[in-house]
């Protein structure tokens, strides 16, 4: 792989027209963070779980802060990253370089834009609809590609979906955004019968799989296999990465002081577990400085995490950067955070284990999940059986609330599932609950 294929401008749905980079107010990868930041999937994350419950007394982070500070984080990762490889010769347009952090803020705004409502557990709640509710009846209708899909729901395959499936009435190419940035976005450069064994994570659904393969062609993707099918990684898919589990990791540990769930010491010895007293003394010598005006302690713990969000973050350019060429031979495996070394790799590693037994797992995380895992088997279970018996008044009641947009009309099985679970992930929390309660006629 090299850059200068790998940087391009073509958009999805528009390849007959011809797209630079000009002289005008806005480049062409920054048109698509603006594309992606007005619109009406974007706004609704404002309303989706990240980890805890929403709306609360105290704010903490939703999807759409938290794709707000990944994009930011992605921005500062992409032009430490681009700074270096000016210097390389072998890159002849070096101009397209300095586009680099609008094309990885753009993919991390968009990153989560296929996550259904109630975190994780939503992705969770279609998938056991199909393996272990009532959609098991329904594996005979699709093939067995199309029931991995359904049964192993992903939402990084949604987000592809999303931002390039021509829904009804909407234009070819979806948003339309240029190759280099939905390349950005595929976390998983393989459908679901390409899953690597002992994860459930793939990058597009079979309905995607022709676009998938117009990009990693225009860009020159490299190939890893035929059977399964898999290509490498896009380049800038680490960094994008990288970010995500930056944000999410660190944002987590400062929502859970907020709410009480970690005391004020253990957030303390947290973040500073990043920092060395020797290395670090000018950190160190900093923060006592800034903590004699600062006593609020809500503000002293944003100020550390601000810290460790920056050194996580040259950390992370730095393991790029030391694997760039295995990188682009498509050679490195694992992430950038798993890369890092130190003080940094041990704080990293005990915040996630903390994370997973005090945070994740706490009593109003859990609640978030059974209710999701409730409402959208229930929501998911009434369209789609309502597809198989449109004739009925009850079916034609339940059908008639879906947007034309979703239109399941003439389509395969699968076709029409797939328009459910567009409708149904693309929810918001609040609306979720809503719909569910007007049908179960709790809102009477």
């Amino acid at each position: 792989m090299n850059w200068d294929k790998l940087l391009s401008a073509k958009r999805l749905g528009l390849e007959t027209r011809e797209f630079k980079n000009t002289d005008e107010i806005r480049s062409q990868f920054q048109r698509d963070y603006d594309r992606i930041i007005f619109s009406s999937p974007f706004r609704r994350l404002q309303n989706k779980t990240q980890v805890f419950p929403l709306p609360g007394s105290v704010f903490v982070h939703n999807r759409l802060t938290h794709s707000l500070e990944v994009a930011s984080v992605g921005r500062s990762l992409a032009n430490l990253i681009a700074q270096q490889l000016k210097q390389q010769d072998e890159i002849k347009n070096k101009e397209i370089l300095n586009e680099l952090g609008s094309i990885v803020s753009s993919a991390c705004l968009a990153h989560d834009m296929g996550n259904p409502p109630f975190g994780h557990a939503g992705e969770e709640a279609i998938s056991k609809y199909f393996t272990e509710g009532k959609g098991k009846k329904f594996e005979t209708a699709v093939s067995k590609d199309e029931w991995t899909d359904l049964t192993h729901f992903e939402g990084n395959a949604n987000a592809l979906r999303l931002l390039t499936h021509q829904f009804m009435g909407r234009r070819s190419g979806g948003f339309a955004l240029t190759y280099s940035t939905l390349a950005s976005l595929i976390k998983y450069p393989y459908g679901s019968n390409g899953m690597i064994q002992g994860k459930k994570k793939f990058g597009y659904f079979q309905a995607e799989k022709e676009i998938f393969l117009n990009i990693a062609k225009e860009l020159g993707l490299k190939k890893l296999s035929d059977e399964p099918l898999r290509y490498a990684r896009h380049p800038l898919v680490f960094l994008v990465e990288a970010a995500d589990d930056i944000c999410y990791e660190i944002m987590d540990i400062e929502d859970a002081h907020k709410l009480k769930i970690l005391d004020t010491q253990t957030t303390f010895e947290l973040l500073l577990g990043f920092f060395d007293e020797e290395t670090d003394k000018k950190f160190f010598a900093n923060m006592n400085e800034i903590f004699k005006e600062v006593t609020d302690i809500n503000e002293q713990v944003a100020y550390i995490r601000a810290s460790v969000i920056g050194k996580l973050t040259h950390d992370s350019a730095q393991v790029f950067l030391k694997n760039h060429d295995k990188i682009l031979e498509g050679e490195f495996n694992g992430s950038l955070i798993d890369g890092i070394v130190g003080k940094s790799k041990e704080a990293f590693e005990t915040c996630k284990k903390l994370a997973v037994k005090q945070i994740y797992n706490h009593r109003s995380v859990v609640k978030i999940e059974l209710t999701g895992f409730n409402v959208i088997g229930t929501l998911l279970d009434e369209f789609i059986t309502a597809i198989f018996s449109p004739e009925k008044d009850y079916s034609k009641k339940i059908l008639s609330i879906l947007p034309l947009q979703y239109s399941v009309e003439g389509h395969s099985f699968y076709k029409k599932a797939m328009s459910v679970i567009d409708f149904v992930s693309g929810m918001t929390d609040l609306y979720a609950v809503d719909l569910y309660k007007d049908i179960k006629g709790m809102n009477l």
